[in-house]
Protein backbone atom coordinates (compact mmCIF):
# COMPACT_ATOMS: atom_id res chain seq x y z
CA UNK A 1 0.00 0.00 0.00
CA UNK A 2 1.60 3.29 -1.02
CA UNK A 3 1.47 5.96 1.67
CA UNK A 4 -0.05 9.23 0.48
CA UNK A 5 0.54 11.41 3.54
CA UNK A 6 2.89 9.71 6.04
CA UNK A 7 5.55 9.60 3.35
CA UNK A 8 8.59 9.77 5.60
CA UNK A 9 9.46 6.41 7.16
CA UNK A 10 10.82 8.20 10.23
CA UNK A 11 12.15 6.74 13.45
CA UNK A 12 9.12 6.27 15.71
CA UNK A 13 11.06 4.67 18.58
CA UNK A 14 10.06 7.50 20.96
CA UNK A 15 6.44 6.56 20.24
CA UNK A 16 6.92 2.84 20.96
CA UNK A 17 4.22 1.27 23.10
CA UNK A 18 5.55 0.64 26.60
CA UNK A 19 8.34 3.19 26.37
CA UNK A 20 6.77 6.55 27.19
CA UNK A 21 3.22 5.56 26.33
CA UNK A 22 1.61 2.88 28.47
CA UNK A 23 1.26 -0.60 27.00
CA UNK A 24 -1.55 -3.09 27.58
CA UNK A 25 -0.17 -6.64 27.46
CA UNK A 26 -2.16 -8.86 25.12
CA UNK A 27 -3.64 -5.91 23.24
CA UNK A 28 -1.99 -5.28 19.85
CA UNK A 29 -0.97 -1.69 19.15
CA UNK A 30 -1.80 -0.04 15.83
CA UNK A 31 1.45 1.02 14.10
CA UNK A 32 2.16 4.73 14.47
CA UNK A 33 2.84 5.45 10.80
CA UNK A 34 -0.32 3.62 9.69
CA UNK A 35 -2.37 5.47 12.30
CA UNK A 36 -1.06 8.80 11.03
CA UNK A 37 -1.81 7.84 7.44
CA UNK A 38 -5.40 6.87 8.28
CA UNK A 39 -5.97 10.08 10.20
CA UNK A 40 -4.59 12.28 7.43
CA UNK A 41 -6.73 10.54 4.83
CA UNK A 42 -9.78 11.22 6.99
CA UNK A 43 -8.80 14.89 7.29
CA UNK A 44 -8.46 15.09 3.50
CA UNK A 45 -12.08 13.96 3.09
CA UNK A 46 -13.26 16.45 5.71
CA UNK A 47 -11.50 19.28 3.89
CA UNK A 48 -13.00 18.23 0.57
CA UNK A 49 -16.38 18.83 2.22
CA UNK A 50 -15.31 22.24 3.51
CA UNK A 51 -14.70 21.20 7.11
CA UNK A 52 -11.86 22.99 8.87
CA UNK A 53 -9.70 21.86 11.75
CA UNK A 54 -9.35 21.42 14.70
CA UNK A 55 -11.75 18.48 14.89
CA UNK A 56 -13.29 16.03 17.35
CA UNK A 57 -11.92 12.48 17.10
CA UNK A 58 -13.72 9.45 18.55
CA UNK A 59 -12.89 5.76 18.98
CA UNK A 60 -15.70 3.53 20.34
CA UNK A 61 -13.33 0.53 20.80
CA UNK A 62 -10.36 2.50 22.08
CA UNK A 63 -8.54 -0.21 24.05
CA UNK A 64 -5.50 1.41 25.67
CA UNK A 65 -5.95 4.63 23.61
CA UNK A 66 -2.29 4.34 22.64
CA UNK A 67 -3.02 5.24 19.01
CA UNK A 68 -5.15 8.22 20.03
CA UNK A 69 -2.38 9.59 22.25
CA UNK A 70 0.27 9.18 19.55
CA UNK A 71 -2.02 10.90 17.05
CA UNK A 72 -2.33 13.84 19.41
CA UNK A 73 1.41 14.39 19.51
CA UNK A 74 1.76 13.94 15.75
CA UNK A 75 -1.19 16.16 14.76
CA UNK A 76 -1.85 18.41 17.75
CA UNK A 77 -2.95 21.48 15.80
CA UNK A 78 -5.67 19.57 13.93
CA UNK A 79 -7.36 18.05 17.00
CA UNK A 80 -9.63 19.88 19.44
CA UNK A 81 -11.13 16.95 21.37
CA UNK A 82 -10.41 13.24 21.72
CA UNK A 83 -13.25 10.99 22.89
CA UNK A 84 -12.56 7.37 23.77
CA UNK A 85 -14.76 4.56 25.01
CA UNK A 86 -14.59 0.81 25.49
CA UNK A 87 -16.68 -1.88 27.13
CA UNK A 88 -13.76 -3.14 29.24
CA UNK A 89 -13.17 -1.03 32.38
CA UNK A 90 -9.77 -2.63 32.95
CA UNK A 91 -8.37 -1.52 29.59
CA UNK A 92 -9.93 1.91 30.13
CA UNK A 93 -7.66 2.33 33.16
CA UNK A 94 -4.70 2.12 30.75
CA UNK A 95 -6.48 4.43 28.30
CA UNK A 96 -6.93 7.01 31.05
CA UNK A 97 -3.20 6.98 31.75
CA UNK A 98 -2.33 7.32 28.06
CA UNK A 99 -4.71 10.22 27.52
CA UNK A 100 -3.30 11.71 30.71
CA UNK A 101 0.02 11.97 28.87
CA UNK A 102 -1.50 14.88 26.97
CA UNK A 103 -1.29 16.93 30.16
CA UNK A 104 1.65 18.31 32.11
CA UNK A 105 0.62 16.40 35.23
CA UNK A 106 0.39 13.13 33.33
CA UNK A 107 3.81 13.56 31.74
CA UNK A 108 5.41 14.41 35.07
CA UNK A 109 3.79 11.37 36.68
CA UNK A 110 5.18 9.17 33.88
CA UNK A 111 8.65 10.68 34.26
CA UNK A 112 8.56 9.98 37.99
CA UNK A 113 7.56 6.37 37.32
CA UNK A 114 10.41 5.91 34.85
CA UNK A 115 12.89 7.54 37.22
CA UNK A 116 11.85 5.06 39.92
CA UNK A 117 12.42 2.17 37.51
CA UNK A 118 15.86 3.50 36.65
CA UNK A 119 16.71 3.72 40.35
CA UNK A 120 15.47 0.18 41.04
CA UNK A 121 16.63 -1.67 37.94
CA UNK A 122 19.10 0.56 36.08
CA UNK A 123 18.12 -0.80 32.67
CA UNK A 124 19.20 0.96 29.49
CA UNK A 125 15.63 0.70 28.21
CA UNK A 126 14.41 2.75 31.16
CA UNK A 127 17.03 5.41 30.52
CA UNK A 128 15.88 5.56 26.88
CA UNK A 129 12.28 5.84 28.09
CA UNK A 130 13.20 8.85 30.23
CA UNK A 131 14.84 10.51 27.23
CA UNK A 132 11.62 9.95 25.27
CA UNK A 133 9.60 11.39 28.14
CA UNK A 134 11.75 14.53 28.10
CA UNK A 135 11.17 14.80 24.36
CA UNK A 136 7.40 14.65 24.82
CA UNK A 137 7.53 17.07 27.75
CA UNK A 138 9.13 19.65 25.48
CA UNK A 139 6.61 18.96 22.71
CA UNK A 140 3.73 19.36 25.15
CA UNK A 141 5.14 22.62 26.46
CA UNK A 142 5.33 23.96 22.90
CA UNK A 143 1.85 22.73 21.95
CA UNK A 144 0.04 23.99 25.03
CA UNK A 145 1.31 27.52 24.54
CA UNK A 146 -1.61 27.89 22.16
CA UNK A 147 -4.15 25.21 23.10
CA UNK A 148 -4.78 22.10 25.19
CA UNK A 149 -6.47 19.08 23.60
CA UNK A 150 -9.63 18.17 25.50
CA UNK A 151 -10.30 14.50 26.30
CA UNK A 152 -13.32 12.44 27.34
CA UNK A 153 -13.33 8.80 28.40
CA UNK A 154 -16.26 6.57 29.27
CA UNK A 155 -17.35 2.94 29.48
CA UNK A 156 -19.82 1.84 26.81
CA UNK A 157 -20.75 -1.08 24.60
CA UNK A 158 -19.94 0.11 21.07
CA UNK A 159 -22.75 -2.04 19.65
CA UNK A 160 -25.40 -0.48 21.88
CA UNK A 161 -26.97 2.65 20.31
CA UNK A 162 -28.64 3.70 23.57
CA UNK A 163 -25.37 3.64 25.51
CA UNK A 164 -23.49 5.61 22.85
CA UNK A 165 -26.28 8.15 22.48
CA UNK A 166 -26.43 8.59 26.24
CA UNK A 167 -22.85 9.83 26.22
CA UNK A 168 -22.65 11.51 22.83
CA UNK A 169 -26.09 12.87 21.97
CA UNK A 170 -24.92 16.50 22.21
CA UNK A 171 -21.38 15.97 20.93
CA UNK A 172 -20.25 16.69 17.41
CA UNK A 173 -18.08 13.88 15.99
CA UNK A 174 -15.94 14.68 12.98
CA UNK A 175 -13.73 11.62 12.64
CA UNK A 176 -14.13 8.07 13.93
CA UNK A 177 -11.07 5.81 13.87
CA UNK A 178 -11.39 2.35 15.39
CA UNK A 179 -9.15 -0.69 15.31
CA UNK A 180 -11.86 -3.27 15.94
CA UNK A 181 -11.32 -6.65 17.67
CA UNK A 182 -9.97 -9.28 15.27
CA UNK A 183 -10.59 -12.37 17.40
CA UNK A 184 -6.94 -13.40 17.91
CA UNK A 185 -5.61 -11.09 20.64
CA UNK A 186 -8.87 -9.24 21.25
CA UNK A 187 -12.51 -10.21 20.91
CA UNK A 188 -15.89 -8.49 20.92
CA UNK A 189 -17.69 -8.57 24.26
CA UNK A 190 -21.11 -8.93 22.72
CA UNK A 191 -24.43 -8.81 24.53
CA UNK A 192 -26.03 -12.24 24.60
CA UNK A 193 -29.52 -10.81 24.18
CA UNK A 194 -28.65 -9.17 20.84
CA UNK A 195 -27.16 -11.73 18.45
CA UNK A 196 -25.62 -10.65 15.16
CA UNK A 197 -22.48 -9.22 13.64
CA UNK A 198 -20.95 -6.87 16.24
CA UNK A 199 -19.11 -4.79 13.61
CA UNK A 200 -22.35 -4.16 11.76
CA UNK A 201 -24.07 -3.36 15.05
CA UNK A 202 -21.35 -0.87 15.97
CA UNK A 203 -21.62 0.89 12.62
CA UNK A 204 -25.38 1.08 13.05
CA UNK A 205 -25.04 2.45 16.59
CA UNK A 206 -22.64 5.15 15.41
CA UNK A 207 -24.72 6.21 12.43
CA UNK A 208 -27.28 8.49 14.19
CA UNK A 209 -24.48 10.30 16.03
CA UNK A 210 -22.63 11.46 12.92
CA UNK A 211 -22.92 14.71 11.05
CA UNK A 212 -23.40 14.89 7.31
CA UNK A 213 -19.66 15.36 6.76
CA UNK A 214 -18.28 12.94 9.37
CA UNK A 215 -15.64 10.43 8.27
CA UNK A 216 -15.37 6.88 9.63
CA UNK A 217 -12.24 4.72 9.35
CA UNK A 218 -12.30 1.11 10.49
CA UNK A 219 -9.27 -1.16 10.74
CA UNK A 220 -10.23 -4.82 10.33
CA UNK A 221 -8.93 -8.12 9.04
CA UNK A 222 -9.78 -9.94 5.83
CA UNK A 223 -12.43 -12.05 7.55
CA UNK A 224 -14.54 -9.05 8.59
CA UNK A 225 -17.08 -7.28 6.42
CA UNK A 226 -17.76 -3.54 6.51
CA UNK A 227 -21.51 -3.04 6.21
CA UNK A 228 -22.55 -0.74 3.38
CA UNK A 229 -26.07 -0.32 4.80
CA UNK A 230 -25.43 3.00 6.51
CA UNK A 231 -22.30 4.28 4.76
CA UNK A 232 -20.69 5.05 1.44
CA UNK A 233 -17.22 3.60 1.13
CA UNK A 234 -14.71 6.08 -0.32
CA UNK A 235 -11.40 4.31 0.29
CA UNK A 236 -10.08 0.84 1.02
CA UNK A 237 -6.45 -0.19 1.39
CA UNK A 238 -4.37 -2.85 3.08
CA UNK A 239 -1.00 -3.04 4.78
CA UNK A 240 0.15 -6.39 6.08
CA UNK A 241 -2.84 -8.23 7.53
CA UNK A 242 -4.71 -5.04 8.33
CA UNK A 243 -7.43 -3.71 6.02
CA UNK A 244 -8.64 -0.14 6.35
CA UNK A 245 -12.02 1.07 5.13
CA UNK A 246 -12.83 4.78 5.08
CA UNK A 247 -16.47 5.72 4.62
CA UNK A 248 -18.89 8.61 4.79
CA UNK A 249 -22.48 8.60 6.03
CA UNK A 250 -24.81 7.68 3.17
CA UNK A 251 -27.26 10.23 1.84
CA UNK A 252 -30.26 7.95 2.01
CA UNK A 253 -30.80 8.15 5.75
CA UNK A 254 -31.29 11.08 8.07
CA UNK A 255 -28.12 12.30 9.73
CA UNK A 256 -27.45 14.88 12.37
CA UNK A 257 -27.15 18.25 10.59
CA UNK A 258 -23.80 20.03 10.54
CA UNK A 259 -23.53 22.94 12.94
Amino acid sequence: MPYRFALENRDYSDFSSGRFFYAAPGHPALPVRLTSEIFQRCLAHLRENGRTTPITLYDPTCGSAYHLSTLAYLHWKTIDTIIASDIDPDILAVAERNLGLLTEAGVQRRMDEIATMIERFGKASHTAALESAQYFKQLLNDYTQSRQIKTRLFTADATNPQELAGHLADQRIDVVICDVPYGRHSTWQQRRDVPGNPLTQMLGALRPLLTADSVVAVVLNKGQHFSQEHYRQVEKFQIGKRRVVIALPDSGREVRPCS
